[in-house]
């Protein structure tokens, strides 16, 4: 006998959106969602008060294991330069895995196109987390401008994800050299 619990219908809605807007974007359809889910219209307008709702939800439910998946861990000894190039050699990795789609924070934003979206909010947050990890490692790092070098690497690994996950380019030995020259321009050791 199973006694494993079944995930509650508000998570397995989060879990549905989250795995359908990453794989079909963010145009993907109540039924669709609902059904993924095996929960009823009725019960999603329950739980949510709209599909942007839910799509907003279920971004800021990704986002700590997504900022795990890419960011260094607290108290990684590595020197600053080594933290910055992680993330790079992290996106390198993610982007050679099947089912590759990109930043799922930057495409919501890309196909939203309204800053003011709830969505747009919550994954606007994520990518301003993202700079400021940039510009905290660049500071420690002895960037002679960690503001314009966090800005610069967002730049790299947006426009390296947004690529990739369209599958017009391959990011292997690409992302961490060029993510390494903009250290070495900045006089990030």
């Amino acid at each position: 006998m199973d006694t494993t619990a079944r995930p509650s219908p508000r998570d397995r809605l989060l879990d549905a959106a989250a795995d359908l807007f990453y794989r079909q974007g963010v145009g993907t359809g109540i039924e669709a969602l609902c059904k993924a889910a095996g929960v009823s219209k009725r019960s999603m307008y329950q739980l949510f008060a709209s599909k942007d709702d839910l799509l907003a939800a279920s971004l800021e439910r990704r986002a700590p294991g997504y900022a795990a998946a890419l960011l260094p861990p607290p108290g990684d000894p590595r020197p600053p330069r080594a933290r910055l190039l992680a993330v790079f050699e992290r996106l390198e990795e993610l982007s050679a895995a099947p089912g590759y789609r990109g930043c799922p924070y930057l495409a919501a934003q890309v196909e939203l196109k309204d800053p003011g979206h709830p969505a747009s909010i919550v994954a606007g947050r994520v990518k301003q987390a993202l700079t400021e990890h940039f510009r905290s490692e660049a500071e420690a790092g002895g960037a002679t401008d960690p503001d314009l070098l966090a800005r610069r690497l967002t730049l790299l690994f947006d426009g390296a994800a947004a690529r990739s996950g369209v599958q017009a380019e391959t990011l292997s030995g690409l992302a961490v050299p060029t993510a390494a020259a903009l250290l070495d321009a900045a006089g990030v050791h």
